[in-house]
Parts: structure tokens; sequence; C-alpha cells
């Protein structure tokens, strides 16, 4: 028989691959939704599929293994008809994660990274799938299951090994359900608090009959007035991005919505694209009448593909209704639509310019800036690109007017934010609370009193300890996109340091050199640091290689990664001392060159013209 990941694909398989291309006019731009339909039906890509995808939509075929080779959800070699992607993050490790790993190996009878023999199954880790409130987590093809132990592990096998779907695993009538149903019998909520602007109740089109009275720029002026800031973390003013992109000269503008929430530790997205789809596609609509833009894209990460059903049918909905479309609320000119674009499993497109990429069909890897995306952005066209809390609150702002947001928060920070808390504490979830609130406040109210340490902004944010715990969230204080993880007293926080660079190393594009290698280089001086082999001149180090990581890295992946440590040295500086040797010579002990950029090496696909002697032979 041939082997696998060499035989030629059938005359059915050509047929399928032909379709698919064709669903989408043979567009390059739309490279990453054939993949990932390619995937879907046939369990991976395939050197011909490639060149077939390759053939049809007029590239060259490296260019389509450039895609395929990207993405941590496309395979190049052959994945089982069901694949169990088991979630790796810090959280779930914590919760239990690695006891379940074990049942999952033993009831399969394979490790981790590897297929049953009769190519029924895989078994994979992935990163933050966005359950860290009910973790452990993992997505079984596109079903997620939340809260594993053991012994649901074994069950979960012995279904699918007798045949039953993954999506049984949640309903014998799942098919009978509604897209709301299906997505609220696998993902709790938890909506610990519902605040006035987002989670409380409200009309699905007050917003957008308000801005049909207006014009395009009395509602930035509204958006300016209200405050509004994205709310994705950076914090750039909503309605100045709106005004640059309404400035710009051009035909054609687009509207992108960034629901790629990956940072470890955050999922308010996920509540919203669940229980407020209808806000966030007016809060887009609102925008394109703000801007002129007849497109939108709502590009939701594909972690969240359980979702992808629930917001086609608000989609759907919404035209039915007149409210997205042709000729919206019967207004001539004012047509606008929005296509789905699910992502593929890469933590960098949640960059603007990465997830620009991603939607024209390339590599998810950022852009160089200035020109910035709201000048030129999508297919070099202006480009407003919010994330799913900033385009509900912009719905929100129109309905109930500048002056109500403006009045919640502080002076700096206006309205309300969702808070994503986990970790050690009794009732994880969402809260939204109004800017300013404390730390020590959020903490009591998830019943986290023993926390020891909360990592606010997740793994790109800052790491603070109980002295710090009276300070408040907001852009005059502690920003964050939302992310609030808890740990008690007796986590390792050289642990949590070491496990969050590795997310980033393994999370990096590999396009800059700093990203690429430094953040290595990081990973594995806490690894001496956890082995009690550093001396006092690796803390200088770390700060050192740190801030040329932060100074020469092209986006924000390498400009934040280095915060878990730069934050902790500051604020656990007797983490770092208790583990110190003194040094003989100022000689670091056993630090190895060549094994520390060994990782690098792998993930660059090429060898070190500076540390490689034989580079040149």
């Amino acid at each position: 028989m041939e082997p696998a990941t060499t035989r030629h694909l059938r005359p059915d398989e050509i047929a399928q691959i032909g379709a698919i291309c064709d669903a989408v006019g043979n567009d390059p731009h739309r490279m990453l939704d054939i993949l990932l339909s390619v995937q879907d039906e046939c369990r991976w890509i395939a050197p011909d599929a490639m060149q077939l995808i390759a053939d049809r939509t007029g590239l060259s075929r490296i260019a389509v293994e450039g895609v395929a080779s990207f993405y941590a959800f496309l395979s190049q070699t052959p994945k089982g008809r069901v694949t169990i992607r088991l979630c790796d993050d810090i959280i779930d490790r914590f919760a239990g994660m690695p006891q379940v790993v074990a049942a999952f190996e033993t009831a399969l009878g394979i490790k981790v990274g590897e297929t049953t023999p009769d190519g029924a199954i895989s078994l994979d880790y992935t990163a933050c799938i966005g359950m860290c409130d009910q973790a452990p987590a993992a997505m079984v093809n596109d079903v997620v299951l939340t809260k594993l132990t053991p012994d649901r592990g074994a069950e979960i096998v012995a279904a699918l090994q007798a045949g039953q779907r993954p999506e049984d695993l949640i309903s014998d009538h799942f098919a009978n359900l509604t897209p709301h149903d299906r997505a609220t019998r696998q993902v709790e909520n938890n909506i610990r608090h519902a605040g006035a602007v987002l989670l409380g109740p409200g009309s699905d089109r007050a917003g957008l009959e308000n801005a049909l009275t207006m014009t395009p720029d009395q509602i930035i002026g509204q958006i300016e007035a209200s405050g509004l800031r994205g709310c994705g973390g950076a914090g750039f003013p909503t309605g100045r991005k709106w005004r640059i992109a309404a400035n710009a000269e051009a035909d054609r503008r687009i509207i992108i919505c960034n629901a790629d929430e990956g940072e470890p530790g955050t999922f308010k997205d996920r509540v919203l694209l669940t229980e407020r789809p209808h806000l966030l596609i007016e809060g887009m609509t609102i925008a394109a009448r703000a801007v002129g833009a007849r497109e939108g894209i709502l590009y939701l990460r594909g972690e969240y593909v359980y979702l992808r059903a629930l917001i086609e049918e608000t989609l759907e909905d919404r035209r039915n209704r007149g409210l997205l479309g042709q000729g919206i609320q019967g207004q001539d000119g004012f047509d606008f639509d929005i296509r789905l674009q699910m992502g593929a499993g890469a933590y960098i497109c949640g960059e603007e310019g990465a997830l620009i990429s991603s939607c024209e069909g390339l590599p998810g890897e950022p852009k160089t800036r200035p020109p910035f995306p709201a000048v030129q952005g999508y297919l070099g066209l202006p480009t407003v690109v919010n994330n799913v809390e900033t385009f509900c609150n912009a719905a929100r702002v129109l309905d109930q007017g500048a002056q109500w947001f403006f009045d919640m928060g502080t002076e700096q920070s206006h309205g309300t934010k969702l808070f994503s808390v986990s970790g050690d504490c009794l009732n994880p979830g969402i809260y939204e609370l109004p800017y300013g609130l404390s730390v020590r406040d959020l903490l009591v109210m998830a019943g986290a009193e023993d926390a020891a340490a909360v990592a606010v902004g997740g793994a790109s944010g800052t790491m603070i300890a109980r002295d710090q715990f009276d300070r408040r969230f907001g852009f005059d204080d502690l920003s964050t996109g939302g992310a609030v993880v808890v740990f008690n007293g007796q986590r390792n926080i050289l642990e949590i340091v070491e496990y969050y660079m590795s997310f980033f190393v393994h999370e990096s594009c590999g396009y800059c050199t700093p990203c690429r290698v430094g953040n290595v280089f990081l990973q594995k001086a806490i690894g001496k640091f956890r082995q009690g082999l550093a001396n006092p001149e690796d803390i200088d180090y770390l700060k050192d290689l740190s801030g040329t990581i932060i100074e020469t890295s092209r986006c924000g992946l390498g400009t934040t990664s280095p915060n878990p440590i730069l934050s902790t040295l500051e604020n656990f500086p007797l983490v770092y001392a208790a583990m110190v040797k003194p040094s003989q010579d100022r000689i670091r002990a056993s630090f190895d060159i060549q094994s520390a950029i060994d990782s690098a090496r792998h993930l660059a696909k090429r060898r070190s013209t500076i540390f490689d002697e034989d580079f040149s032979k």
C-alpha cells in the first residue's frame, strides 16, 4: 500500500478540492478558507492538494505551502477522522490536565502527537482555547468539552471508538438544537456580574436606527465624545481610528472585527459572541455607516468554531430583517454586508496586521507600520479593525448617547470593562464592571481572597503581588484586554513564567530575529533559575535581553513577550534571589549557546550565520 504521506489524490478528492476552490471563486485571498475546507474533508493538506490549489488560484505551490505550514490547525500529515486537541495552558495544567492527558493516552494506546493505527483518532496539544473558566478543556473536531476528568477522558474515547460522533458527546439530538443551544450545551457563559452596557438588557437595533438619523461625521463625533477606547488592551481612541479611515482617500473601505482573542486567560469575547451577537453586528454596521464601508469581515478564531453556526444564523437573520445587506433599513446607498472568516490556530493573528494578512489568504505575519491599517490595511484599503467588545460598546453609545457612556468609569477610562477571571478562585467567569475598580475588590467578588499573584492582561500583561492589589483597572493605572488570572501561594511563579515564555516561543511568527531567537534565550534562562543554576549576572542578562527584544521586535508579540519576566523581576524579586547562586569569575554556570539556540533553529528551519561554524561549508 502506498504510504499516506506520499500517495496521490484519488479522482473523487481532486473533484472535491476543485469544488472547494470554485466555491470561493478560486480567489487566492480566500486561501485560508480553502485550506480549512480541504483539511476538514481530507484530514490533511496533501502535497498534490497544494499543487492543485496553486493551479486553481494562480499561485505558486510554495505560496500555498507557506500558508498551510503556518497555522496549527492545518496539517501536512494525515490526521484521524477525529482530532482531540487538549488545552495545554497553565490554568488547565493546574486544574489537572496532566492526569487527563494520561487517561486519554492510556485509553487510545498512543501518545500526544500521534494517531491511532487505524487512522481514526489523533491526539494533540493546543494552546489556550478560551475556556480557562472551565478547565481542563479540549476540542474534539469542532466540539468543545470542558471540566474534563480522567474518568471522563476514558468515557469520551470509548464513545468515539464505539462509533459516536463528537457532537453526540453533547446531545443525542444535537442537529435538532438551535445554534445558541448547541453553544451553551458545550460551554457555560459563567456571567457572574452583568453591567449596564454590554450584558444587561438592550435593543439589537436602536443604536443603528439612531445612527441612520445622523451624518457619518456626527456618528464619529458621538464615538469621540463618549471616550470609547479600543478594548483589546492598547486603548487607541475608537473615534479617532474611525475618523482616520473615513478621511482616507479611497473608493472602498473595510470593517474588520477581531474575534481572535488568543491571550491565555481571556474569554470575554466568547461570551459576547454567544449572548450578544446582534449587538456586535450592529456595531460593525454603525462603523460602516460612519466611514463609508460596504464590506465587513468577522475574523473568528479557530478555537471558537463551535460558534460559527450561531454567528451565521445572526448574519442571515439581520439580512432578512433589512439590518444588513443592500439598502439597509430602506436607505438607498447604504449597503453593507459581512463575511465570516475562520482562523486556524495562530495567536499572532490577534495582532491587527497579522489578522489582515490572514484575511488576505497569507501566513499570519504582521505588516510593517506605517502605514497603519486605518489608512492602508486589507488589500491596501482603509480598514477599521476593532475587537468584539469595542464594536458592542459602539452600538450602545449610539443607543444611549455619548454622555451616558462617558459618565461611567474614570477620567481616562470611560464605560465598563469585561473581566475574564480564572485560576485559583471560587467564582471564575465574566464580570462587567466600571473602570476604576481595584484588583482587591474584583478578587473578593471572585472568591480569591487567598491570591498571592495576579496576571493582569494575561501572558503579555503584568504580574502583580499582594502589595499591589489596591491598584485600579484602567488606562490610568492597570490596563488590560480583560484577562485576570489568579494564582494562590502554592503556585511556583517561575513555573508560570517559564510556561508563558514557552507559549511566546511557540506562537512567534518567526519573521524577526529578536522575537524568534530572543524569546528562546529568555525561556532557557528561566529554566536555569528553576534548576538553581543561575548566578547574579543572569538577572542583568534577563533585563538586557528583554530590553533588546522590546526595542527591536516588529510587532506587539515581541514588544510584550518579555513582560512576564520583567514584571516578576520587579514585583517578586525574592523568587529570583532565592534561586541565584554566587558566580565564579562572572561566568554563567552551565550556559551552552548551542543548546540554547536549538529551538530557534527548529522554528526558523535554518542555521545561524553567527553560531554555526560549518555554516559556509
